[in-house]
């Protein structure tokens, strides 16, 4: 069983540059895993794509918004060093007009991908469900897909953090 390592904690919390952080640790050519598609719509979303890939290493592979991740991955050409998957809220958002069950079991798929993979897998999440409760149906049913799917990854995980304020918390 691989390493699985679940990095969570509210927006602007420092979850990325630390994932970035612990993948260069791996040494070697990291599969990064990016949820959004390559076309964010909009210029204050490009600017954040942006940035995020300013911040990996040059020689890190990505893999824009795949449809099945663990295909993705076996069908790379050689093994990759790790995984950094980016991230649990943007990839609920891509799939958000399928039914939560069959997300749900997607992930479960995935997850189990990660820990039968010969590589350490490391998943970064948002906390989203730490506000009031949201008066739009559908934004509720989303906080809680994006709660069950971190609950399950922390689950899975042999390793856990909370990141607040740029610092991290080991929870597992």
């Amino acid at each position: 069983m691989s390493d699985l390592i679940f990095l969570t904690g509210p927006v602007r919390s420092g979850k990325s540059a630390r994932a970035v952080d612990i993948a260069r640790r791996w040494g070697g050519s990291v599969a990064f895993i990016a949820c959004y598609a390559s076309d964010p719509g909009d210029s204050e979303m490009a600017a954040r794509v942006a940035r995020h890939r300013a911040e990996r290493p040059a020689g890190w592979l990505t893999l824009e918004a795949p449809t099945d991740v663990p295909a993705a991955l076996a069908a790379l050409p050689s093994p990759p060093a790790g995984v950094l998957l980016d991230s649990v809220v943007t990839w609920a958002a891509a799939r958000f007009d399928r039914d939560d069950e069959a997300n749900l079991a997607e992930w479960d798929r995935l997850l189990d991908a990660a820990r039968a993979a010969p590589w350490p897998t490391l998943i970064v999440a948002d906390e989203i469900g730490w506000s009031p409760v949201p008066m739009d149906a559908d934004l509720r049913r989303f906080r809680d897909l994006c709660g069950w799917l971190g609950q399950r990854t922390g689950a899975a995980a042999t390793e856990a953090w909370l990141m607040v304020a740029g610092l991290p918390l080991r929870l597992k």
